[in-house]
């Protein structure tokens, strides 16, 4: 069964030690951001900051490293990929919740909006000021009325007013668009301390007319159960900590950034739309969610990994079906930087799935091709087949004026080049016997393993 909520998933990682309990003041300016790095650096437990100077806790780090999304997605490294691709490919939809949702318990509208009684922390010192950065935001598109829902950043302007952020391409500045064009307004909600495969939903690649709710109920295996909005005709999660109601007030622009961003650069400020605030509603005793952005690897970056990567693969796999593996690398902000793994089948077929991956929409910098035999998570065998696998003059080629990934702080005007490694070995050709250790990864070492748990 997949965990109804986020506090669920909070008592199942709290059970694993995977979540630990800060219980002195914490400031949300700078301070929680701070206790993120340090956990993320080590790739750490969760954390709980209990006193922010509100009357809300804080929970963030939820996602932290690539064990943490494992567990959320009640999988394994060799299960994982089935997993979500099953989910994919067996929508569910959504239902609607009977009697009063708990996201509604408490309700705030007129003068009792108030969203900086929220612990919305200051992540970065130069950060335009307080962000929500692990809601996921619900929109319709006003022409079709297909939902989306994405995770998407928005400043705190103040008490009933948020900064809006989000790029031409995704489906929320896409709706935005749309209602401009038609003259209509945009009504939207950001969803804050959602179940876990909700979350990760949001990350799964899809088409415009994707109902991103069937998307989510495939990957929890059981419908999503949503109740009407109270300010606006949308649904949103009944099992969210918090729901934040809003318009888009696209004629208002203030100045929205800088924020540190997935690439570990600041993007600058410039004028963006505003949304204004038209209800809030909460649990009772209601758990904020933070997310921790900025330089490589933070919980941002985890979030998209998976399913990132299980996307792209499934749509390799169609043009190449001896593609077997892909990773998505963190320290490519989990997007510039791509390795796979598959058995060509013939003369130049890794140089074909090395351009396709560049094809994407990932649009990525560096795409390597390895043999099945190489762990792609491992940087040291990957450049292991580097090293050994590959003649620079003849296995290493660039493709200019490849299409730029969003906030690239390095372009040419709008766009790239991109460098395809085939380090798989040379085919059709006999190629030395790989000296390796029989058996190790089974061999009983009680003393080594009791050292490591210490």
């Amino acid at each position: 069964m997949p965990y109804q909520d986020l506090r669920a998933f909070l008592t199942e990682l709290k059970n694993a030690g995977e979540l630990v309990e800060i219980a002195r003041p914490v400031s949300p300016r700078y301070d929680i951001a701070r206790a993120l790095a340090r956990t993320s650096a080590v790739q750490g437990p969760a954390l709980l900051f209990t006193q922010t100077g509100t009357d809300f806790p804080l929970v963030a780090g939820v996602y932290g490293n690539r064990r943490l999304a494992l567990k959320a997605f009640e999988a394994t490294e060799q299960t994982i990929h089935d997993r979500v691709l099953n989910g994919i490919g067996e929508p569910v939809g959504p239902v609607d919740f009977k009697g009063t949702a708990p996201c509604q318990e408490v309700v705030l509208t007129g003068d009792s909006i108030d969203v900086t009684k929220l612990p919305v922390p200051i992540y970065s010192p130069k950060d335009g000021g307080p962000y929500i950065t692990a809601g996921i935001v619900v929109s319709e598109n006003p022409e079709s009325g297909i939902p989306d829902i994405g995770n998407y950043r928005f400043q705190v302007h103040g008490p009933r007013e948020l900064g809006v952020f989000s790029a031409p391409n995704h489906r929320f500045g896409k709706n935005m668009a749309h209602a401009v064009a038609m003259g209509k307004e945009l009504h939207g909600a950001v969803a804050i301390g959602v179940d876990p495969l909700t979350m990760f939903s949001c990350q799964v690649q899809s088409s415009d007319a994707t109902n991103d709710w069937f998307v989510a109920g495939g990957l929890r295996g059981a419908p999503v159960e949503l109740v009407k909005a109270v300010s606006n005709d949308l649904k949103v999660p009944a099992w969210a900590e918090i729901v934040i109601e809003f318009v888009v007030d696209t004629k208002t622009q203030k100045m929205e950034g800088p924020l540190g961003e997935y690439t570990g650069y600041y993007t600058p400020a410039s004028p963006k739309p505003v949304a204004r605030i038209t209800a809030i509603t909460h649990r009772r005793n209601a758990i904020f969610q933070g997310l921790l952005t900025g330089k490589p690897i933070t919980e941002n970056h985890v979030l998209k990994q998976i399913p990132f990567e299980t996307s792209i693969l499934r749509q390799l796999q169609a043009q190449f079906p001896t593609l077997s593996d892909i990773s998505i690398n963190s320290s490519g902000g989990v997007q510039t930087y791509v390795v796979i793994a598959m058995k060509p089948r013939y003369e130049g077929e890794a140089r074909q799935a090395i351009l396709a991956t560049m094809a994407g929409n990932l649009h990525p910098k560096w795409v390597i091709a390895v043999d099945p035999d190489i762990d792609i998570r491992n940087a040291a065998e990957v450049e292991w087949a580097q090293s050994f696998r590959v003649k620079p003059s003849q296995d290493v080629f660039v493709v200019d004026r490849t299409a730029a990934a969003p906030l690239d702080p390095y372009t040419d005007g709008g766009y790239s080049s991109s460098v395809g490694i085939d380090a798989t070995k040379p085919f059709g050709e006999e190629f030395p016997e790989v000296s390796e250790v029989a058996g190790w990864k089974d061999f009983p070492l009680p003393e080594l393993d009791a050292a490591i748990r210490k």
